[in-house]
C-alpha cells in the first residue's frame, strides 16, 4: 500500500518511517473522541481571476458544506474522523493551514470541495480543469496525481517554477493526492507554512500516512 502510494505519487520517502505514522495515526483515532463537523464555515472573496482569495474580505454569507453532501448519520461520522485526521496533523507538524479536499460533482462541473480544514478562511471550490490548474497547485495535484513540495516558495519563484502567490506568509507547501482503491485520484491534502524548509522527511512522512488513511472517510 505505501510503495504504491509513492510510486503513483512521485515521492522519495522511506516506507519505514510512514508505517511508523501510519500506527501512531491509527492510535491516535482510536483513542480520541471525533470534534463536531463544521457544516457552515466564512469564506474570502475571490481575488482578480478566481484563483486565490482575497485575505481580510470575507463573504458575508457562509459556505454551507450540506449543500455538496448529505447531511446524514453515515457522512457525518465520516466528515468528524476527517476533522479529527487535520487535528493530528495540526498538532504534530505545527502546520500554519491544512485541508482535505475531495473530487465532487457539482452543477457547475468537476470540483475540489474542501472538507475539513484548519487555518485561516479559504475558497471552498477549485474547478477540476486543466485551465485553472495553471494558477492552483491544488488543482494541479489532482489532475495529475503527482504530489508537489515547495520548501522555499521565493527560492522557486526565483527560478522561474510556476505558483500562484496566495497568501505571501506561506513560504513552504506541500500538496499530495488521495487515491481510491483503483488507484485514481480522488482529492487532495494541502499543507502550508509560514517558514521555509519545512517539509522533511519526518513530516512529509506523517502526511503521507494520513494520505493513506484519508480515503477511508471520504463521502
Amino acid at each position: 500500500m505505501i510503495n504504491s502510494y509513492l510510486e503513483q505519487a512521485q515521492l522519495n520517502v522511506e516506507q519505514q518511517l510512514i508505517n511508523a505514522e501510519l500506527e501512531k495515526l491509527e492510535q491516535y483515532l482510536n483513542s480520541n473522541a471525533a470534534p463536531a463537523v463544521r457544516w457552515q464555515y466564512q469564506i474570502p472573496e475571490l481575488g482578480e481571476g478566481g484563483a486565490c482569495s482575497l485575505f481580510g474580505y470575507l463573504q458575508d454569507e457562509p459556505f454551507n458544506l450540506n449543500d455538496y453532501v448529505s447531511q446524514n448519520t453515515q457522512t457525518t461520522a465520516k466528515l468528524a474522523q476527517l476533522q479529527l485526521i487535520v487535528d493530528y496533523v495540526i498538532e504534530n507538524t505545527q502546520l500554519d493551514w491544512y485541508g482535505i479536499y475531495q473530487n465532487t460533482a457539482t452543477p457547475e462541473g468537476d470540483q475540489l470541495l474542501k472538507l475539513a480544514y484548519f487555518g485561516a478562511p479559504s475558497r471552498p471550490l477549485f474547478p477540476l480543469t486543466a485551465e485553472f490548474a495553471t494558477g492552483s497547485n491544488n488543482v494541479q495535484v489532482a489532475l495529475s496525481g503527482k504530489g508537489r513540495v515547495i520548501n522555499n516558495v521565493e527560492q522557486y519563484l526565483a527560478a522561474g517554477g510556476e505558483y500562484y502567490t496566495c497568501d505571501p506568509k506561506v513560504k513552504a507547501e506541500a500538496c499530495l493526492p488521495l487515491f481510491n482503491a483503483q488507484k485514481q485520484c480522488i482529492g487532495i491534502v494541502d499543507g502550508e507554512a509560514f517558514s521555509t524548509d519545512f517539509f522533511d522527511n519526518a513530516t512529509l512522512a506523517l502526511l503521507i500516512a494520513c494520505c493513506i488513511k484519508i480515503p477511508h472517510f471520504l463521502v
